[in-house]
């Protein structure tokens, strides 16, 4: 009798990653019985895999989503007895029930196969740990109900990437079968160029940079991620920056990964001595953050609204934040918004089509 197994979930943050994640996760899997003849793996997953049409099994293969004792293989590719078969996808599997639900949107750009959304700071992208409604692809779900992408009840209907709920910024989102395991592809291989606009402590000596560290899970706080400086732990990541505007304060700059690690841009921006404006979690309103190397760099960050400590003036924030967003409007960004002052911009505004908002 075949086999088939379910991988359970690993854990993950409560946030996402500024980024999709670079490795493949089993999503199914099944190894063929001895006495298996020789059939179509194509037609041979149809008759196994409960709810899932022969052309997304194509169009997954397609993509090399599907495994045959651990190398991608074509539809056409003829099962044999002990055969191990998987279906993996650059996310996790998840079980959740997922409601449409109404929630307006800003869909700059939209087309048959694809459309931009900008998804404002402070919702969720996809339901979990504790938020199970009102993220965007309850959204989505109740805006695209008549795909049949979207009438399945999978929380990762048409997403390819994702970014983190404080996150202000656009994401790509596939409208169908084929443009989704495409877009997958082309972010899983990173032929996709990904820029981020974020507000940061301190003041840099240098343009640009680049920081490589490895990034992995914190072994003192388990809800924040860590640098190994040493590479002893955590997997490879690189992040290039270059200043766009500098206020003394605080500076304006721009993010180009080449990786895409769990809360990247914060946790090595928070290593390098300049975290995040507001950022709760990697020392942008605290006082306990790395020491920064740079003596320009202020020692005690804190946040503007703690009187009586070492903090920037109010009115000196609110002007800085305002000429922050003016700023990223002239670098024709999407422009940031609180708490955390990360602005996404996986592709040009410059040229899209405009759409109204979506009610």
């Amino acid at each position: 009798m075949s086999e088939s197994q379910y991988i359970p979930d690993p854990d993950e943050l409560e946030d996402d990653a500024a980024g999709e994640q670079d490795e493949l996760y089993e999503h199914y899997s099944i190894t063929a019985d001895r006495g298996q003849s020789p059939l179509r793996l194509d037609k041979f997953l149809t008759i196994h895999m409960e709810r899932c049409s022969r052309n997304r099994i194509q169009t997954a293969a397609d993509a090399g989503n599907i495994l045959v004792n651990g190398k991608p293989a074509k539809s056409s590719y003829k099962v044999k007895p002990g055969d191990r078969i998987s279906l993996v996808m650059p996310y996790p599997k998840r079980e959740i029930e997922i409601i449409p639900e109404n929630i307006p949107l800003e869909i700059p750009y939209e087309d048959d196969d694809l459309l931009l959304v900008n998804k404002p700071a402070g919702m969720v992208v996809h339901p979990g740990h504790g938020n199970y409604s009102a993220t965007l692809v309850n959204a989505l779900t109740y805006y695209l109900q008549n795909l049949p992408l979207f009438q399945e009840g999978d929380m990762r209907a048409g997403l390819v990437h994702r970014i983190d709920k404080n996150t202000s910024g656009l994401l790509v989102i596939a409208k169908n079968e084929r443009a989704h395991a495409r877009l997958a592809k082309q972010f899983f291989d990173h032929t996709i160029t990904r820029r981020y606009v974020a507000l940061v402590w301190g003041n840099f000596e240098e343009d640009e940079g680049t920081i490589t560290g490895n990034i992995g899970r914190s072994p003192k706080d388990r809800q924040k991620m860590w640098v190994f400086e040493d590479g002893s732990d955590g997997k490879h990541a690189v992040t290039h920056y270059r200043v766009l505007k500098r206020y003394g304060y605080v500076t304006l700059i721009e993010c180009r990964l080449e990786t895409g690690r769990t809360h990247q841009i914060r946790v090595h921006m928070q290593w390098k001595g300049h975290p995040l404006f507001g950022d709760e979690r990697y020392g942008g309103v605290s006082s306990k953050v790395r020491p920064s190397t740079n003596t320009n760099s202020l020692s005690k960050i804190v946040s503007p609204r703690c009187p009586g400590r070492h903090s920037m003036p109010k009115a000196s924030a609110s002007s800085i934040l305002l000429r922050a967003n003016r700023s990223i409007s002239k670098a024709n960004c999407r422009k940031i918004s609180v708490p955390c002052w990360l602005s996404g911009t996986p592709m040009p505004l410059r040229g899209l089509r405009k759409n109204k908002n979506r009610d």
